[in-house]
């Protein structure tokens, strides 16, 4: 339906129109296209001249010379306002498209430097996207207004566009305050807004909200449309007046019709045929088949004449014909500067009504610029640029828009009109100059067949082809429209109506509309005749107005860095920015956490207290320095009296004590660099102390208190200097002093033990300075209780050190301690701690410090007395070396093995070449015994130790690549579901990415964005699409009910569902990698946009961009950037830290993955670049997630009663709750549980220690974090006595992990450590029970491998041992139980442990520790003499389990230890293990 139906018809009135003229409509070609290829591709250089040379050339000339026929500058600019009503053909292409101008070198105007570098931008308009295929249909451009005078530049070209100028009372249209002027834009209406290329100015200020979107263009053509404007209101309020009883409708529509007409009336029957010199025809009636569109032609032909009679400037006068000078630049001057006033947002501005009224007054006074070939600077040089540069040429650029119209040539032109074409160059111009034609002629190369329509008509001399097309256009678009004013058949107005039209001249619509009396205007306001009012003071040129401001090149980034520094920044703090400025605001938020966090850091305070010792105000503060690959620390230094050195950390405790006395004179050592902040205190007994201070000033201080205080004890104190580097180097640090003390060690055992020099490390002369200093270093007390793992204080370390310490000077020498080792290894009289004067009390007590509290009093009184007693040595005083070995003459084995460990290493044994290689065999008839030596980590009542052969040594024997070969393959054997999964997964997603990333770089529909922003759009687009697939897919690890059921089938042979939660942690990570990919691709895109002109944005963004607004404020752009706040959010909360420090905070924040799936989808949804696509990948994976999440919340709902609660030791608490019916599950699953009493919002995961046949369900949960802490407290008994009843559970599960596949290998190995024991515990009662009804199992054999801090710590994994040792008739399981709050050092206390608990469990046939047949440990598991152990006893065995579950440095362990046993062609471990 035709735009100029809705504005022409009355109220009353509807019908069909045809589609010619309506927004977005062709221009109708006269004439045949004329493109480079036919099509759709402009002609350029060389094949047409340079525009900007043609139009130096063509246009240059001066200003000053009066129009032929008087028309006045009113004229002209009516004109354009004429054009903005049926024309908009100023929008860009889509894609962009660009015909730019190239300046050439040394242009007065734009390259006055010669550079030769210089082009002006200039973009292809819109074209129809049906045309330019072919040379049967080549591009047309398209009208974004209507192609009829319908009043569009005054009512807007739709009905929204009417509607938002409407004030929707009395028919009127919105006014500003003044109610004279329009209402100031404020975005409702898409009105353009270019920059001031005078002032840089953008913004609404100075833009009104008028029909056209380039009505305010200049404040010339904005004194037209607010004159338009004014006369709808006067008519409106006429109408009112008349018609009291009319709606606002009512007196809208019929004052827009009256002032449609009227504007029809002026255009065509008194403003035309002034601007043509020609009479008008008589109106024959509407033309049904004639077909008004509006020609290329005559967009071109009419905006280059009009041109050419624009002046350099505009006066302004009164009512009274004074005419009002114009400040500019600090001076005055006659009239507005044209160059200085486009987009004008200040002077000479129209913001008064008076200004306008001065403006219309002016322009109706002023003889505009003769019709000729001249075009004034102001458009010439000065015109408001495009896109970068704030001036261009508006000869230059409408020439080029002649070639992206592809307008015929100058002689086909006049051909088609019915002019003669001119054969030769004399007769085209024979009024002008001849060097202007010559230039021309030139630069066409002579040849008047290929001059183009725009400079040929330009140089005629009467005008007449341009003047032709102009009547020629206006005559059909009068003549086809059949809403014209004139058609009486349409029954708009009547032939009284019509008559009173034809009358109504642009001069009675001023008198209306302004403060001017008809005197003060001519009759005729478009021409000025001699005796008319207020004549021109003179004609304008340039020289008598300001100077145009000069073109300046844009810079659409200045002042965006900051901006775009935050755009940067925060989008990638998910990646790792987020992570580290987010825990601040987080820390805040988690000191403020509910009490019950509080109470959890309360009680894990009540573990034990440090004594913390205020730090002195005497005492200096600096930092130490401990190594080059060490970070320094701060500390204080403390000069005692008792001349000791303390050094203490900030919170006063101490670190360690220098003691001076031993030390006849001190060395200090500066450093003479720059700064001077190093100072090394030497300490030749320990290693030494570095302090690095912050300025020289307090480095003197120290030194100066250091001085007196060595003066005031009677100590020297030497002091030199030197480079830092070298001071370095010369301290010895606490690294390189363990090294010393090991070399010492090593060696002192070598020479008591009779050990090869090889294997004690041999001492090279180049190592000689190292070796001084090994055999002469002597041991502190400290390093002494270290070496020992006991503290400094205890009367172990007492007893020993004094004993040693034969000169008393505070230190144990190499010597000394190598004669106490002789006298207590080879013999001689030896007081056993004094035996003589020491009660058993005493003795008990220093069992228990070996043992580090391991032992009660009791235990080590028992087991004191019982091994003297065994012995008959309980009578005796003293004791030589052969009663000490006869009381421990079952375990020489041991006592030799001491020597193999040294401070945690392993080393070969008394007398042999290579122990390295240990096994663990079964003892079977016949074989001898005598010749193996049992290592104490794995001896078991039934098996012993034995070394290996050489001859099987040697076949384990590899280079290092066969061993990596050997390590991947075993890897590959053991992962191969997990990698062809992950590869799998990889590969799609890599696909997906790939796809997109080439669909946008070569394949996607011309858009103009992949060649705007070609890096960036490839990069957004293909990690949007990973993004998309990869987010969908993480429910499906999620879905715990169906990988329990899938686990089960057939598929588990193919996808380790178990691997579920790290496949989770996996995706989740790439998944974030792509986010910052894709964050970074925009990132680029931001950029690029920010520095892309705004016409190319409104190109590529066209449903959501207006003339100058941002695209990042569009609905994709608020949702992306919340979507990184969501994803930081979730991310930096499912860090392990946090996890540990809220795990209500994880709970919560990962629950906005609700919240997130809503913006994606939102964030595609809008379809700014590509059509939504993320339901391709998320439809499928979401409903199976939202069938598994619905069948999990059926489940949880049910009540479950707790029928036993208990309060174990370590923070353990023991639930047993009633078994739901048909709850089936296998040994090592787990479940969720909330607690009704502590809220149901948050659950938690837990194994079940219970066993498949208990009627029971139970559960071990340790207190380590809050809700733990709380569900603790709500059990114990004062709690219980408060409730009166036991609290239930709600319980979801269960659920499959890899644990629950022990019973698929022939032998398995179960390493549990801490709370990690409780899936074990249900496996191995699921276990022996049913071995003991004979059901069949594969798994013939169990290892169970304990790892505790202390057997204290879970002593209620000791009862459930104990009732699997009393029900295992079959020997089915082998418990081993190693405590590691006891490290394993080179110490004779390790061995006296093993020897005690040896000991005791021969007496009562169970462990001292534990109460356990299970023999107890000291230190921890080694793993790989363990496993190679498990290949002898069974070399039948091609594949073992291996299950651990316990702290991530464990089950690394186990993991490592797996990989190197899976280097050999032996027995397969097959590791699965979980983490806490």
């Amino acid at each position: 339906m035709l735009v100029s139906c809705f504005f022409l018809a009355a109220p009353e009135v509807g019908s069909v129109c045809s589609s010619h003229g309506s927004v977005g409509a062709r221009l109708l070609r006269l004439l045949p296209a004329r493109f480079a290829d036919g099509v759709y591709q402009a002609l350029q250089e060389p094949r047409v001249p340079n525009a900007r040379r043609l139009s130096t050339a063509l246009a240059r000339g001066p200003s000053g010379l009066p129009s032929r026929r008087n028309t006045t500058v009113l004229a002209v600019f009516f004109g354009f306002h004429v054009l903005l009503d049926i024309l908009e053909t100023e929008k860009p292409g889509c894609p962009a498209e660009f015909l730019n101008i190239h300046i050439p070198s040394g242009d007065a105007v734009f390259d006055p430097a010669g550079t030769g570098d210089v082009v002006l931008p200039f973009q292809r308009v819109r074209w129809a996207a049906e045309t330019g295929q072919s040379p049967n249909s080549p591009r047309e451009q398209t009208n974004g207004m209507t192609g009829w005078l319908d009043g569009s530049s005054i009512y807007g070209p739709s009905h929204s566009w009417s509607d938002a100028l409407r004030s929707f009372q009395g028919g009127q249209l919105a006014a500003g305050p003044s109610g004279s002027l329009p209402r100031h834009t404020d975005g409702r209406v898409p009105m353009w807004k270019a920059l001031d290329p005078a002032t840089g100015q953008g913004g609404p200020q100075g833009i009104y909200d008028l029909g056209s979107a380039w009505g305010n263009e200049s404040p010339f053509l904005q004194a037209e449309s607010i004159a338009w404007f004014r006369y709808h209101n006067h008519v409106a309020a006429a109408l009112a007046q008349l018609h009291p009883a009319w709606s606002d409708e009512d007196l809208f529509q019929h004052a827009r019709k009256r002032v449609i007409a009227t504007f029809q009336s002026i255009v065509l029957y008194e403003w035309l045929p002034t601007l043509l010199g020609t009479r008008v025809p008589e109106y024959p009636g509407y033309q049904q088949h004639l077909d008004p569109s509006l020609s290329p032609e005559f967009v071109a032909a009419a905006r280059q004449f009009l041109a050419t009679m624009v002046p350099p400037g505009v006066y302004k006068r009164d009512t009274r014909c004074r005419f009002q000078n114009v400040s500019a630049s600090g001076a005055s001057f006659p009239a507005v500067r044209l160059c200085n006033s486009y987009w004008s947002r200040e002077s000479p501005g129209l913001q008064q009504a008076e200004a306008v009224d001065e403006l219309l007054l002016g322009m109706s006074s002023q003889i505009a610029e003769r019709e000729d070939n001249v075009v004034v600077e102001d458009l010439q040089d000065y015109w408001y640029g495009p896109l970068r540069y704030s001036r261009t040429d508006y000869v230059a650029s409408w020439i080029q828009r002649g070639r992206d119209f592809g307008l015929p040539t100058y002689n086909q032109a006049r051909q088609r009109f019915g002019l003669e074409p001119l054969q030769n160059w004399s007769s085209l111009a024979p009024h002008l100059e001849p060097q202007v034609l010559q230039k021309v002629a030139a630069l066409y190369g002579n040849n008047l067949a290929g001059l183009e329509l725009l400079p040929g008509g330009m140089l005629e001399a009467d005008g007449s082809l341009f003047s032709t097309i102009i009547l020629e256009q206006f005559l059909r678009l009068r003549d086809g429209d059949r809403f014209w004013f004139e058609n009486t058949k349409n029954g708009l107005f009547t032939e009284e109506e019509i008559r009173e039209i034809r009358n109504t001249t642009f001069h009675s619509v001023l008198a209306s509309v302004t403060s001017a009396r008809p005197t003060d205007l001519q009759p005729h306001v478009f021409i000025w005749r001699q005796g008319d009012p207020c004549p021109q003071p003179q004609q304008l040129t340039a020289q008598l107005l300001a100077n145009c401001t000069p073109m300046v090149v844009l810079d659409y980034f200045a002042g965006s860095g900051a901006g775009f520094g935050i755009i940067i920044v925060v989008p990638l703090l998910p990646a790792p920015g987020f992570v580290i400025l987010f825990p601040l605001p987080v820390t805040v938020l988690l000191f403020h956490l509910p009490t019950r966090e509080r109470d959890f850091q309360k009680l894990q305070r009540k573990q034990g207290t440090s004594v913390r010792r205020e730090v002195s105000g005497e005492a200096v503060h600096a930092m130490e320095w401990h190594g080059p690959k060490t970070d320094s620390c701060p500390v204080y230094i403390q000069l005692q009296a008792d001349k000791v050195l303390k050094v203490l950390d900030s919170r006063g405790s101490v670190l360690r004590s220098i003691n001076l006395k031993a030390q006849p004179r001190v060395e200090v050592i500066l450093s003479n660099n720059k700064g001077n902040k190093a100072l090394l205190l030497k300490s030749p007994k320990e290693y030494d102390l570095v302090l690095l201070f912050n300025e020289e000033a307090e480095r003197s201080i120290f030194v100066g208190k250091l001085r007196d205080y060595l003066k005031e004890s009677r100590f020297d104190l030497h002091l030199s200097e030197m480079k830092e580097q070298s001071l370095m180097k010369r301290a010895v640090t606490q690294e390189q002093r363990k090294q010393i003390l090991e070399t010492f060690f090593r060696h002192l055992f070598a020479q008591v033990l009779e050990i090869d020099r090889s294997d004690a490390g041999e001492l090279s002369f180049e190592s000689s300075q190292k070796a001084r200093e090994s055999l002469t270093c002597e041991l502190s007390r400290a390093e002494f209780a270290e070496a020992l793992g006991l503290k400094e204080h205890s009367m172990f370390v007492e007893s020993m050190f004094s004993l040693a310490d034969k000169d008393g000077n505070g230190y144990i020498s190499f010597r000394e301690f190598l004669d106490i080792l002789v006298v207590f290894m080879k013999g001689g009289s030896w007081s056993w701690y004094s035996l003589s004067s020491l009660p058993i009390a005493t003795k008990s007590l220093s069992f228990i410090e070996i043992s580090n509290n391991c032992l009660s009093r009791e235990q080590a009184e028992q087991v004191t007395e019982s091994m003297f007693r065994a012995s008959g040595f309980q009578d005796r005083d003293e004791l030589t070396w052969e009663n000490f070995h006869y009381m421990l003459r079952d375990h020489d084995s041991e006592l030799r093995l001491t020597q193999l460990c040294v401070k945690g290493r392993w080393a070969p044994a008394l007398g042999k070449k290579d122990t390295q290689s240990w096994a663990l065999s079964h003892s079977l008839p016949g074989k001898p015994q005598g010749d193996t030596s049992t290592p104490a980590f794995a001896r078991a009542n039934q098996y012993q130790l034995r070394l290996y052969t050489e001859a099987r040594r040697t076949k384990y024997e590899r280079n290092r690549v066969q061993q990596k070969i050997q390590e991947f393959k075993r890897f590959v054997e053991n992962y191969r579901r997990h990698i062809v999964c992950v590869i799998l997964f990889s590969a799609i997603t890599a696909g997906v990415f790939a796809e997109r990333a080439y669909y946008y770089a070569f394949a996607s529909p011309s858009t103009g964005i992949a060649q705007t922003t070609f890096v960036g759009i490839i990069i957004s687009r293909g990690s949007a699409a990973s993004i998309s697939f990869m987010y969908s897919y993480i429910l499906l690890t999620m879905c715990r009910n169906l990988i329990t059921v899938l686990r089960e089938t057939f598929l588990n042979h193919y996808i380790p569902f178990d691997a579920a939660v790290d496949f989770h942690r996996w995706i989740a990570m790439a998944a974030l990698i792509f986010s910052v990919l894709h964050t970074a691709g925009h990132v680029v895109n931001v950029y690029i946009f920010s520095v892309t002109p705004l016409s190319v944005l409104s190109c590529l963004f066209s449903t959501v961009f207006t003339n100058d607004g941002w695209f990042f404020q569009t609905i994709p752009g608020m949702t992306g950037v919340l979507l990184l706040v969501v994803l930081a959010v979730m991310y930096v909360f499912a860090t392990r830290h946090f996890r540990r420090v809220s795990f209500q905070g994880f709970w919560i924040t990962h629950h906005l993955y609700v919240l997130l799936y809503i913006l994606v989808i939102i964030h595609g949804s809008y379809a700014l670049i590509q059509q939504p696509r993320f339901y391709i990948y998320f439809i499928i994976p979401a409903l199976i997630y939202s069938a598994d999440k619905l069948y999990s919340l059926s489940r949880k709902k049910v009540e479950i009663s707790v029928v036993k609660a208990e309060l174990l030791p370590s923070g353990v608490t023991h639930l047993q709750f009633q078994r739901p019916q048909d709850f089936d599950y296998k040994s090592g699953q787990w479940v969720r549980i909330a607690c009704v009493g502590l809220g149901t919002t948050e659950y938690h995961p837990f194994t079940l220690t219970s066993a498949p046949h208990d009627d029971t369900l139970s559960l071990h949960i340790r207190a380590v974090g809050p809700w733990t802490t709380r569900l603790r407290e709500l059990y114990s008994p004062k709690s219980l006595a408060l409730l009166g009843t036991l609290p239930k559970l709600y319980l979801d599960g269960p659920f499959g992990e890899g644990h629950q596949e022990w019973n698929k290998f022939e032998v398995s190995v179960l390493v549990g450590g801490g709370i990690g024991v409780t899936p074990f515990a249900s496996i191995l009662k699921d276990l022996v029970f049913k071995s003991s009804i004979n059901s069949k199992l594969l798994c013939k054999k169990i290892y169970f491998i304990w790892v505790t801090r202390t057997q204290r710590q879970f002593e209620w994994l000791t009862d459930i041992i104990r009732e699997v040792e009393e029900s295992d008739k079959n020997g089915l399981v082998s418990v081993h139980i190693y405590i590691t709050q006891l490290a394993e050092k080179f110490d004779l206390r390790t061995t006296m442990l093993y020897i005690c608990e040896r000991h005791f469990q021969k007496v009562l046939n169970k462990s001292l520790f534990t109460g356990l047949r299970s023999i107890t440990h000291f230190g921890r598991p080694p793993f790989v003499p363990f496993f190679s152990s498990l290949q002898e006893v069974h070399p039948e065995v091609q594949k073992i389990g291996v299950f651990s579950c316990g702290p991530p440095g464990m089950t690394k362990s186990v993991e490592q230890a797996c990989r190197h046993m899976n280097r050999k062609d032996q027995t397969y471990f097959a590791h699965h293990y979980e983490n806490f």
